[in-house]
């Protein structure tokens, strides 16, 4: 069970209310990081943070004033912070990880239980990547490795199905855009009663809700809290697996895609960069790239109605 601890697991972030909503209490998020220490270093060397720290910085960024808990699941030990519990949190973030959810691990079976944990609390939750398939697996769904290949650097051509195109996750997305993704999982089947909301050629759950126990998700298989920079990071990480894949064929090759994508977060606006990668504002615009983090948190108040009925 997911109990306070006296030793904050992570870092707080606290930023002054906004002055438009004086008497507003401010919005509690819980991140949830589960990349594994090594994971959570190497990270941090070729980037400048992990991946729940790049959370913190995104719902500040969209949130003035929230305040927000990093915690780490995955880790021997880890808890909330003192005083704190689930149910206290306006919504929980679920982040990208290394860790295979098909595999039976001591870091996969805490990071799942802290899951069920969250359904249970009625606490309404979103994830990327790995954030989708820790909720398909702890709500009866299954993941594997990718069955066409590697979707590294850009999902592309993702299209809204039938219920993507009318629901609020998904809302002002165009009915196919591309977006930020690096990984070699992929959910094989979302759990009973859950929603497709988008998919690609690559990969068929680019976006799902799942409804489990008490608790309500939304989730999608991509990165929209990625800047172009962290993307570049992440291709540098995995250059071996690029080459394995045969996506590049030698490390300076992956450079120079990796180069491009580093001067475009640069340069937003270069549209000679742009065309060269095949991205538009999809990706460049960051107000259109974190669309699904901004709908989830403007939902926050229906979410958490239809969650505790």
């Amino acid at each position: 069970m997911w109990r306070p601890v006296h030793a904050l697991h992570g870092r707080l972030r606290h930023c002054e209310r906004t002055a438009n909503v004086p008497s507003s209490p401010p919005l509690r998020f819980l991140v949830a990081e589960s990349e594994p220490p090594d994971a959570r270093a190497s990270r941090r060397e070729s980037v400048g943070r992990s991946s729940g720290e790049t959370y913190l910085d995104t719902l500040l960024s969209l949130a003035p004033g929230a305040e927000c808990h990093r915690i780490k699941p995955a880790d021997a030990g880890a808890g909330l912070p003192a005083g704190a519990s689930l149910v206290g949190y306006d919504g929980v973030f679920l982040t990208g990880s290394p860790l295979h959810l098909y595999r039976e691990t001591p870091e996969t079976r805490r990071t799942v239980a802290f899951m069920r944990a969250v359904f249970a609390s009625g606490t309404p939750s979103f994830g990327s990547c790995a954030g989708l398939q820790v909720a398909t697996v702890a709500a009866g769904g299954t993941v594997r490795p990718n069955v066409r290949g590697y979707e590294a650097g850009f999902a592309r051509r993702i299209t809204l199905t039938g219920h993507g195109r009318s629901h609020p996750l998904l809302a002002g997305r165009p009915a196919s855009y591309d977006a930020p993704a690096v990984h070699t999982d992929e959910v094989e089947s979302l759990p009973e009663g859950a929603l497709l909301l988008a998919g690609n050629r690559v990969t068929a759950v680019q976006a799902a809700e799942i409804r489990y126990d008490a608790g309500v998700f939304w989730g999608v298989q991509y990165h929209p809290e990625l800047a172009l920079d962290e993307v570049a990071g992440a291709l540098r990480r995995q250059a071996d697996g690029l080459l394995e894949a045969g996506l590049a064929r030698s490390q300076s090759e992956v450079e120079a895609y990796v180069g491009q994508v580093d001067a475009l977060h640069r340069e937003p606006r270069r549209r000679d960069l742009a065309w060269r990668l095949g991205l538009d504002e999809q990706v460049t615009d960051a107000a259109k790239r974190l669309k699904e983090l901004r709908n989830f948190i403007e939902a926050l108040g229906r979410l958490h109605g239809a969650s505790r009925r």
